[in-house]
């Protein structure tokens, strides 16, 4: 295999998105954007969507293609960058590609489940019994629908057990069924590139992130998005926090100070999750010339 898909990963606020077009640049492709929120065309403060600047400079993908009232997921961005990359490497035999949602990166890197997409109606039907009745009558039927995911299942999380119930709601079938965690062959290398700093320093730029996002107007855009904030979309930091203070239960400063730390501690889970990987080289997120001299290596080696 002559294809090479490189991945530049790590937690929110790193430096990812200069980083990866000077990359792209260096080897003359494209980025696609493993970011599960960016893809979203009416988040763009919130989610820290590259800059008109940055997106003029290397075609990016996956990036405001989609609107909150469309229903996505990680199997779906399988599907759709699998075949932008076939369509790709017949341009170039690199392709970049960044972003801190793991999933989205195993997704295309090892494949997810086929799992159905779900009846809206049915999806809507349960939020309305969780508002009503709360997670444990939810909990209670998903013990008696999927036993086996029953066990694994974070029952704290509403999230993953209304998944759960859809999907075996739907289908007449377990959700853990679905489940094989069988890995898919690929008809391309990846080469994974982790970025990490100092946890001071990482802290500090995602507090001044947080900063500039709020100068840039992020209130604005979440008060445009209030009629849609059930949208599971929009259940995410930075969004969440704003939406609390538009509702008079928290003050901006308030707000702003809990979207800091809910970032930070995003940024923690992130790297949790990617330290679970054995193949992932870890950088500096200013050793560029490093990295492209890694990269290079890495292809010679493989041809």
């Amino acid at each position: 295999m002559n294809n090479y898909l490189i991945i530049i990963l790590g937690p929110t606020g790193i430096g990812k998105t200069d980083l990866t077009i000077e990359i792209a640049k260096h080897y003359q492709t494209e980025i696609i954007s493993a970011d599960s929120r960016q893809i979203y065309k009416e988040m763009k403060i919130g989610t820290a969507v590259p800059s008109n600047k940055q997106l003029n400079q290397i075609k990016h993908h996956f990036i405001g293609n989609k609107s909150i009232k469309d229903y996505y997921n990680a199997s779906m961005f399988e599907f759709e960058v699998i075949d932008l990359l076939e369509k790709q490497f017949k341009n170039s035999n690199i392709v970049c590609m960044t972003g801190g949602s793991g999933l989205y990166i195993d997704a295309v890197c090892y494949g997810i489940d086929d799992i159905p997409e779900v009846d809206q109606q049915i999806r809507n039907n349960l939020i309305v019994r969780f508002k009503k009745e709360g997670i444990e009558s939810l909990r209670k039927e998903l013990k008696f629908l999927d036993p086996e995911y029953y066990k694994t299942v974070d029952l704290k999380n509403p999230k993953r057990v209304l998944k759960a119930m859809e999907i075996s709601i739907q289908t007449g079938r377990p959700y853990s069924s679905f489940i094989t965690k069988e890995k898919k062959t690929r008809n391309f290398n990846t080469i994974k590139i982790g970025l990490q700093t100092e946890r001071g320093k990482l802290y500090n730029k995602i507090n001044k992130r947080v900063d500039k996002m709020i100068e840039q107007g992020l209130v604005k855009e979440v008060k445009s998005l209030i009629k849609n904030k059930e949208n599971n979309a929009l259940n995410t930091v930075g969004y969440k926090e704003i939406f609390n203070y538009l509702d008079n239960k928290i003050t901006l400063h308030e707000a702003i100070r809990l979207i800091k730390r809910n970032t930070r501690h995003y940024a923690r889970r992130q790297i949790t999750w990617f330290n679970r990987y054995n193949d992932i080289t870890w950088f500096n997120p200013e050793s560029q010339k490093e990295i492209i001299k890694y990269i290079d290596m890495g292809i010679k080696v493989n041809n």
